[in-house]
């Protein structure tokens, strides 16, 4: 299958830990995989963030699993070409199960350019909502605001 991206990661994320899979593709044969666990305190996932540029990976999938997703996509959107992709979309096969697997799997999907981005609107849109949904939450509206 032909490599599209040749330095990618799986994110697998969930409330307090983020699974991260490189894959680092060689020429000369099968790709170099590292797999690690991180926290997902602000700390922690600078930390993930400079593992991955210190790898050089250049793009990375995550599947947009609840609200976990948004504070690591808010941190590394800046440093790398981020894919949020839905879970329903890239199931494995059934069986066995793991954070790892599923970290593995996305990786493996991203390098071949096999994952659909779900859209994912720009930083100042987002906000823009956030702050519209926390009016609404205390009765007001971002009109009223205005």
């Amino acid at each position: 299958m032909e490599v599209v991206h040749r330095r990618c990661c799986g994110l697998d994320v969930h409330k307090k830990s983020v699974v991260a899979c490189v894959l680092l593709s060689d020429p000369s044969g099968p790709p170099q995989r590292e797999v690690r666990t991180f926290g997902t305190f602000t700390h922690e996932v600078l930390a993930l963030a400079d593992w991955l540029a210190e790898q050089q990976v250049t793009h990375i999938a995550l599947e947009s699993t609840g609200v976990y997703w948004k504070p690591i996509w808010n941190l590394l959107e800046d440093r790398f070409a981020l894919l949020l992709v839905n879970p329903r979309h890239i199931k494995a096969v059934p069986g066995r199960k793991t954070d790892v697997l599923d970290a593995e799997w996305l990786a493996d999907l991203l390098r071949h350019g096999l994952l659909k981005a779900s859209f994912v609107p720009d930083r100042a849109q987002r906000e823009l909502r956030e702050s519209d949904q926390r009016a609404v939450g205390r009765g007001e509206s971002a009109a009223e605001d205005a």
